[in-house]
C-alpha cells in the first residue's frame, strides 16, 4: 500500500518557531533558508543532502511556497543581507579602529 502525503501539510506557520515564518513542518528548516540556498545556486537534491533529515518532497514544498510566494521572501532575504552589510561594516570600523 502505497501512502499518500497531502502537499498542504509539508508547509507550517507557528508562533515561536522560526520567528513565525514558514517553515518545513515537523523541522526549523525555513522555507526563506532552504530558498537562499537555491538562489545560491545549490539544486533541491543537493539541499535535500545537505539537510539529511529532509526529503526531496519537502525542499520542492518549501520551494513551491517560496516561488508562490516570492515578492515577500525576497524582500526579507534582501532586508537581512542588508542587516549582515550595516553590520559587517560595524565590525570592520571596529577592527580598523583598534588598530
Amino acid at each position: 500500500m502505497t501512502t499518500v502525503t497531502d502537499i498542504g501539510t509539508l508547509i507550517v506557520s507557528t508562533a515561536g518557531v522560526c520567528g513565525g515564518r514558514p517553515r518545513i513542518a515537523g523541522t526549523g528548516v525555513s522555507v526563506r533558508r532552504i530558498a537562499g540556498w537555491c538562489k545560491l545556486g545549490r539544486s533541491p537534491e543537493e539541499i535535500a543532502d545537505q539537510y539529511g533529515h529532509l526529503n526531496l518532497a519537502q525542499v520542492h514544498a518549501a520551494l513551491a511556497y517560496y516561488y508562490a510566494n516570492r515578492d515577500v521572501i525576497d524582500a526579507e532575504l534582501a532586508q537581512e543581507e542588508l542587516e549582515y552589510e550595516q553590520l559587517a561594516s560595524v565590525h570592520r570600523s571596529r577592527n580598523a579602529t583598534a588598530e
